[in-house]
């Protein structure tokens, strides 16, 4: 796999992560150095340094012309002096890379294409390590995702976190503003669970929900994703095999995957996971666990049913079949609160709580916590501090008081009617655009709607359609590798202003696609 530079462009079908060309940098038309030994002195500067390392691919001359603002004989001339020195060349097939060997480079602040090229050296490639690491790279799509959402101008139709403007920055600055004039800060570690004031606090705060866990049975990450990575290396032996919802978020990372962990999909219907089906799967694939977002499934919305909840519990109960449990989205209930979590029916300790702060209060933060049989948490606990010596002790500092001092709780509050806002103009935008193009659920919390395509079409294709209209669109494919007829829409990022231009573009896109 050759690493791709600069950030994505359409036409070429798939992209990853790379180091590549800064957003930020373009040559300068005002020097007195003409464009092209500016953009040929600044690759041979990420060349020298090993920023950009033998095999590293180059975008086509198109896309470079365009992040680079010049005429593309402008950037042929600059690619044709370092070929000269042996620093990049051409591939069978397209594409220009990053040479596997080094001519004599210019001294450090020289200029480029002057001097004769000397015998090659050769260098260490770094992508035969990178081919070689034992944790899987993200899906394209999912890269692409990732470098993109921080492109200006770009309405992010698919983003699960909150918008800057709905997340609490006044209140937090009461929290940050009232610990500054307490006691000194904690600038130690913390203990192998976590925060004792904050295992507390969320020891309370999972009460209020029906789920009785003391501190000692909560260990606090980095995050609801550590608890995954977590729990994916601790506790699954490889090769076993869990049970999920399909489509489910867990498609969408490779934390199990990587640690050798099989996926066993379960049918949905509009009241969540079916039972019925559960038994004979668990047997089948002898599954070692199950994963379920009961509440407001990613990237679904479907809220599961008091009793659907109370069969799901009974049935892995004869099973002997632990849970783990995302309650990500628990609290952002829209319409009225949910059942109560499946931890909360738990009398057996089956059942592990997955819990994070980042959808509701703070993504920076880096809070999650997981709840579970003590044995089970101080397991997790010890790999966790093997993998980071625990999470930020200046965020469970904060995270303690934004707890103990009733701004969630009053966070909420304003937070469920600002997004039942946003996903009521959303829900109102399709069926103005989208009515005979398109089903979608009418989700009662969380952040996504999940929308049906009336016509299968290649997901990649919608993608880099919409992105060329500066839409950034989450694909079905990317939740369950073979839809082709869904997309998740998240009516969080998204600015009201921007979701009334985003929705007619995409109905565009969809009839273009049929």
């Amino acid at each position: 796999m050759n690493q791709e530079f600069p950030p994505f462009h359409p036409e070429q079908g798939q992209g990853g992560a790379s180091p590549g060309l800064s957003v930020d940098w373009k040559p300068d038309p005002a020097s007195p150095l003409p464009l092209h030994a500016q953009i040929s002195a600044y690759f041979l500067a990420k060349i020298r340094s090993g920023a950009w390392p033998p095999g590293m691919r180059l975008a086509p001359q198109r896309e470079l012309c365009r992040r680079l603002g010049v005429n593309r004989s402008t950037v042929v001339t600059a690619l044709g002096q370092l070929t000269a020195l042996g620093l990049i060349e051409g591939r069978r097939g397209g594409g220009t890379i990053v040479s596997g060997a080094r001519s004599a480079l210019p001294p450090s602040g020289g200029g480029a294409g002057t001097e004769e090229p000397t015998e090659p050296e050769r260098l260490g490639n770094w992508n035969d390590y990178v081919e070689e690491g034992i944790h899987y790279p993200n899906l394209p799509t999912i890269q692409d995702i990732n470098r993109l959402e921080y492109e200006p101008g770009l309405i992010r139709l698919g983003t699960g976190e909150p918008a800057p403007e709905l997340l609490p920055g006044a209140a937090m600055n009461q929290v940050l503003a009232g610990l500054s004039k307490s006691v000194l800060p904690p600038l130690s570690y913390e203990e192998p669970l976590g925060s004792p004031a904050l295992r507390t606090a969320v020891s309370r705060m999972l009460e209020k929900s029906g789920i009785l866990a003391g501190p000692d049975s909560i260990l606090i990450t980095s995050g609801a994703l550590q608890g995954l990575q977590l729990i994916a290396l601790g506790l699954l032996p490889r090769g076993s095999a869990i049970l999920l919802e399909k489509p489910s978020y867990l498609y969408s990372i490779h934390a199990f995957q990587s640690a050798g962990v099989k996926f066993s999909g379960l049918p949905m219907d509009g009241r969540g996971l079916i039972p019925e089906r559960l038994a004979a799967e668990a047997v089948r694939s002898k599954a070692a666990m199950l994963y379920s977002i009961p509440s407001f499934h990613n990237p679904t919305g479907i809220l599961m049913d008091a009793e659907r909840r109370r069969e799901l519990m009974e049935v892995t109960g004869r099973l002997g079949l632990p849970i783990l449990e995302d309650g990500a989205y628990q609290e952002l209930w829209l319409d009225a609160p949910p059942p109560p979590p499946l931890k909360a029916l738990d009398r057996e300790g089956r059942v592990l709580h997955l819990g994070t702060l980042s959808k509701a209060a703070s993504p920076g933060l880096r809070i999650g916590w997981i709840a579970g049989p003590e044995p089970v948490v101080r397991r997790l606990a010890d790999i966790k501090m093997q993998s980071d010596y625990g999470a930020s002790s200046l965020s469970q500092w904060t995270a303690a008081s934004w707890l103990t001092g009733g701004y969630h709780e009053e966070h909420l509050q304003t937070l469920r009617s600002r997004l039942r806002e946003r996903r009521d103009l959303m829900l109102e935008l399709l069926r103005q655009h989208c009515t005979g193009l398109a089903t979608w659920n009418v989700p009662a919390g969380g952040f996504y709607i999940w929308l049906s395509l009336l016509h299968a079409g290649p997901p990649r294709k919608l993608f880099t359609a919409a992105l060329r209209e500066g839409l950034l669109l989450n694909t079905g494919d990317l939740y369950d590798r073979s839809d082709r007829r869904h997309l998740r829409l998240s009516y969080a990022y998204a600015s009201p202003a921007e979701l009334e231009r985003a929705i007619p573009l995409l109905a565009g896109l969809i009839k273009a696609g049929d």
